[in-house]
């Protein structure tokens, strides 16, 4: 008696098992479809007790109507909820028949009598089929720019071409964990290439990565596994031949109060192996890129020069930038969304150790913008009419916010033409102080991709 329990229980065991694991993939591949975590919530409740249901009221009568076709029965049973049902249902036949004749319920030797053969041939098949679809929508359905750059990595890793200066390959830091916190994952495979000529520009923000990525490539700390390389250079093997020719502005200037601009750049001059001439005129050359040749401002202390940074020599520093890549390859990592599109040939979106999102910038706001951006300010009381004007305009208008009159409307872009905002506006414009219409910025498809790798 004991041996038959054993081998019943093994039974209930084996189908339990493989059923979770085809619900598990069944769950990872609906959610590819939803966006919002409610949504999905409510459809796994219907889902569920929807399941229950149609067993109870329908296939359950269908299984016992001996008329009915016994192979649409079996597709029936390729939802996962009907082959679940169709399990417990022959369990509990056994069951009861157990409880008749003194035996315990469904053994192996059972399964081709009761038809359960046929339901675990439908799980076992299932299961593999489904986790592969799973990764397939996956692919599909998120980071295929990152997954085309990890491609291209990799083919230059097997070619060991030296045609991009920079090359990161699948690039993993994790610091260990202290005072009983868990190990911290802070750059997850990171893999791309930057030939000469181009900045590329990272993105993301606090605690992401970057700086531990910096940190990485320019010898601070080792990778815990990857690799990089700078100009064919391993920087985990080469790095005093990299130093060579990589030059680093780190998050807070290294500048020295009592020394001039000229003092400076002599002395990080030297340290790039400059000598003589070739340093005098790299040192003339840098202080009039900036305008610090007039009126003696090189030969003046760091510590009196201006701290702040107005428009003009914002934009004069840029230029600057963009002139130095001609015969080079530049990683910027900068908060500046402004910057980043005035000097960036790509823009990589970095967030939780991980590119989200790697393209130049009229890319990226043509994939993740397709949105018009509203924004009108009026009086209070007429809050509500601005809400009817844009409804008009766009049923599907999304508003963004709501401030002290301003209101701020996301409106997609395939449904309007710019000409009936205008008309529309137009027409109530004794009622409106301001109004604004622009296409997606850089700003807004960032914002959009960091929601995105939060869900």
């Amino acid at each position: 008696m004991p041996h038959d329990i054993w081998v019943s229980n093994s039974l209930h065991f084996v189908f339990y098992f493989l059923y979770i694991n085809l619900q598990i993939s069944v769950a990872f591949l609906a959610s590819s479809a939803f966006s919002k975590v409610e949504t999905a919530s409510v459809v796994g409740y219907i889902y569920v007790f929807g399941s229950g249901l149609l067993g109870c009221f329908l296939f359950q009568f269908l299984i016992e109507d001996l008329s009915f076709p016994r192979h649409w029965i079996f597709v029936m049973e390729l939802y996962p909820g009907f082959s679940l049902f169709r399990g417990l249902y022959e369990f509990s036949h056994y069951a009861f028949q157990g409880n008749l004749t003194g035996r315990n319920g469904m053994k192996w030797k059972d399964l081709s009598e009761s038809s359960m053969d046929k339901v675990f041939y439908i799980i076992i098949v299932e299961w593999p089929c489904l986790q592969n679809q799973v990764s397939t929508v996956a692919v599909e359905m998120e980071k295929l720019d990152v997954i085309q750059e990890s491609e291209k990595v990799e083919k230059l890793m097997l070619e060991q071409s030296i045609s991009h200066t920079i090359v990161c390959n699948k690039m993993n830091k994790e610091y260990p964990g202290r005072d009983g916190n868990p190990p911290k994952m802070e750059v997850r495979g990171l893999s791309f290439a930057v030939p000469s000529g181009e900045c590329f520009g990272m993105l993301g923000p606090n605690g992401a990565g970057k700086t531990s990525f910096i940190n990485m490539m320019t010898g601070l700390v080792k990778p815990t596994s990857g690799s990089a390389f700078v100009q064919g250079l391993d920087i985990c093997m080469d790095m005093d031949r990299v130093y060579t020719s990589m030059g680093v502005c780190p998050q807070h200037d290294l500048l020295w109060e009592t020394l001039s601009g000229r003092e400076h750049l002599l002395f990080y001059g030297r340290l790039k192996n400059l000598k003589g001439s070739d340093l005098d005129q790299a040192v003339e050359e840098s202080l009039k890129s900036v305008n610090l040749l007039r009126g003696g401002v090189s030969d003046n202390p760091a510590g009196k020069y201006s701290g702040g940074l107005d428009p003009a020599s914002r934009m004069n520093l840029w230029t600057v930038i963009k002139r130095a890549k001609t015969n080079s390859a530049i990683i910027l990592t900068t908060h500046s969304i402004e910057e980043a599109e005035f000097l960036c040939d790509r823009l990589g979106k970095f967030v939780d150790g991980r590119l989200q999102c790697i393209g130049n910038p009229k890319e990226l706001k043509g994939r993740y913008g397709g949105s018009y951006v509203l924004t009108m300010t009026t009086a209070p009381e007429h809050a509500k009419d601005v809400e009817m004007l844009v409804q008009d305009v766009s049923p599907n208008a999304r508003k963004l916010y709501h401030i002290a009159g301003t209101q701020k409307f996301e409106i997609p872009k395939e449904e309007i033409r710019i000409s009936q905002v205008f008309q529309a506006v137009e027409k109530a414009k004794r009622s409106f102080k301001v109004f604004a219409l622009a296409d997606t910025t850089l700003e807004d498809v960032f914002i959009k991709v960091a929601r995105r790798s939060d869900l």
